[in-house]
């Protein structure tokens, strides 16, 4: 009986999607895998799955694209932190979930800035992976609707969301998905303080500490990209948030 609902929920979630999200999952922990597995592809997701990180790269250099990936970090002959910047090489924006044993601050760290945007330590529960792929390809979705055609000034700076490019005279910078929706909503509230806890939750999904490191290090980025406008700056408002102005 319980195996007859089961088949039923997944036959209506085939038929219910029209275009179903395609993930991909690398874990070598075969019991684990199962689990997560079955319950991603009950709630209507097309996933790929790979048990050790050889053959997820071999996938990724194929050129194949993913609306998600799921990846565990300890993973046989390629871990999951060297498939991650592999796959940002290919596409800045597809999101990213760590599966992980490891609870250290400095691997947490790592995991957030070379591009994942979560990280989950094991044991995980389901029902909450479930919600942040949720969360994470409505927000994706979103994103490229809203994707602005309009390149807009930022000081001396010509800022075109659209195609991820900063400028400043004959020079450019391709930047990130994040580098390009941080810029975006500083610059939404232009001269005004931008608490860290509202950027978080409107780019990350969450306010936590790990991905409060990680937006430090993207803020960063920032005024490097920035520095050569005097007028440009992002201010550090201690224990509050930032401050981006742009004097006239």
């Amino acid at each position: 009986m319980v195996y007859l609902l089961r088949l039923k929920t997944k036959l209506q979630h085939l038929i219910m999607a029209e275009t179903k999200a395609h993930l991909l999952y690398v874990e070598d922990d075969e019991s684990l895998s199962f689990v997560t597995r079955d319950n991603l592809e009950l709630n209507g997701y097309d996933v790929t799955y790979c048990e050790d990180g050889k053959v997820a790269m071999n996938i990724i250099e194929s050129g194949r694209k993913f609306d998600l990936c799921i990846l565990d970090v300890m993973l046989p002959e390629v871990d999951g932190f060297t498939l991650a910047q592999e796959i940002r090489k290919r596409d800045e924006q597809v999101p990213i979930i760590f599966l992980t044993a490891k609870s250290m601050k400095q691997d947490k760290i790592h995991g957030l800035t070379i591009g994942a945007d979560d990280y989950m330590t094991k044991p995980f529960s389901i029902e909450e992976l479930l919600l942040k792929v949720d969360i994470f390809l409505r927000r994706t979705k979103y994103t490229n609707i809203l994707k602005s055609n309009t390149p807009i000034s930022i000081g001396n700076y010509t800022f075109d969301y659209k195609n991820l490019d900063l400028s400043l005279g004959d020079g450019s910078e391709t930047l990130t998905q994040k580098e390009a929706d941080l810029l975006k909503l500083l610059n939404e509230h232009r001269n005004e303080v931008t608490k860290r806890s509202y950027i978080l939750e409107s780019i990350w999904g969450k306010d936590d500490y790990f991905l409060g490191r990680s937006l430090d290090v993207f803020i960063s980025r920032l005024r490097k990209y920035l520095k050569d406008d005097e007028r440009i700056k992002i201010e550090n408002i201690h224990g509050v948030g930032f401050k981006f102005r742009v004097d006239e």
